[in-house]
């Protein structure tokens, strides 16, 4: 295995933001969620307008942690077994013999997903979930570790089709990047003027991602912050502008992301801001606003940042910083 700088949790998680930062810069904020939700042993979800660096950021990210990618192009004609493989029939042997589809690699990139028919959608379903694929009663193994990176656009919605609720539980995190500052956007302009995008080398491997999500599995949660993650998920499904609140496994997605999160500022303790810093692209995707709601303009981010702003937060023990 080749030997990379940093043996360290933190240290790991600083190489690959630095990296990436190489490609989009003036979003250190949105690198860190996401590599939060690679840690996590969870799946992204990039949701914002076009020229916004969406896929330059899946891409660097594959390209910062080795391993293999892959980049599906997703349109209205493209097939399930276009995703996952399919059986193909060998006569020299006289038996179907499985050619795998580019879901079988470390990182894969699922470009405007919201393009694809419902079918097509629920092909990933499985594999994002439980990390295999079944085809003709046959259990494949995804790689490991297996992030699916998917982009939509929120605006264009011709010839899109929703991902339904369900769907949208299947990724960990929700994030959008946005335009930079005038003063990032600046130094983006003056660099590529003088130079080529930088060719990206991987920094850690995915050996050592796998060894920080076990890292990652054993920072301690003390029974404050249980409580406290309990008690933002109570406030959202008695909240009278959600149809639907928090769920468990949206409470549990959370305790996973604020370990990441904790992990990647250099403790083995999670602390409430370790929960607020996540909550939002843990939590909005998962919350239904109601239509009287939505009809006066509140969004579930609204509703979220109320929430925490009510919900009492625990204060530190002192026994948890040792």
């Amino acid at each position: 295995m080749t030997a990379y700088p940093s043996a360290d949790p933190r240290g790991v998680a600083d190489a690959v933001t630095a990296n990436v930062e190489q490609l989009l810069r003036g979003k250190t904020e949105a690198i860190r969620l996401a590599l939060s939700c690679l840690l996590a042993g969870g799946h992204l979800l990039i949701e914002d307008l076009p020229g916004t660096g969406k896929t330059s950021l899946a891409k660097a990210l594959a390209a910062s942690i080795g391993g293999t990618s892959q980049r599906i192009q997703f349109t209205p004609d493209l097939l399930p077994t276009d995703i996952t493989g399919v059986s193909v029939w060998d006569p020299d042997r006289r038996t179907f013999e499985f050619r795998p589809g580019p879901v079988f690699a470390n990182v894969v990139v699922a470009d405007e997903i919201n393009r694809a028919s419902p079918k097509t959608q629920s092909a990933l379903l499985e594999v994002m979930e439980e990390d295999q694929v079944t085809v003709d009663g046959q259990t494949h193994r995804a790689p490991t570790p297996f992030l699916v990176v998917a982009t939509q656009n929120p605006i264009d919605l011709e010839g899109t089709y929703r991902l339904p609720e369900a769907q949208l539980d299947r990724f960990l995190m929700r994030i959008s990047l946005g335009h930079p500052d005038p003063a990032a956007e600046e130094e983006i302009l003056t660099g590529r003027a003088r130079a080529a995008l930088p060719v990206l080398r991987p920094v850690t491997s995915p050996e050592q991602i796998d060894w920080v999500r076990r890292a990652v599995a054993t920072v301690h949660i003390a029974q404050e912050i249980a409580r406290y993650i309990a008690s933002i998920a109570d406030a959202t499904r008695r909240h009278e502008a959600l149809r639907l609140g928090m769920s468990t496994r949206g409470s549990l997605a959370l305790l996973r992301a604020a370990q990441a999160h904790a992990v990647c500022a250099g403790r083995h303790y999670v602390v409430p801001d370790d929960v607020k810093a996540t909550a939002s692209a843990v939590l909005t995707h998962r919350m239904v606003v109601s239509a009287q709601a939505e009809v006066r303009g509140v969004s579930a981010a609204d509703v979220l940042a109320e929430v925490l702003d009510t919900v009492r937060v625990p204060v530190p023990v002192a026994a948890e910083r040792t």
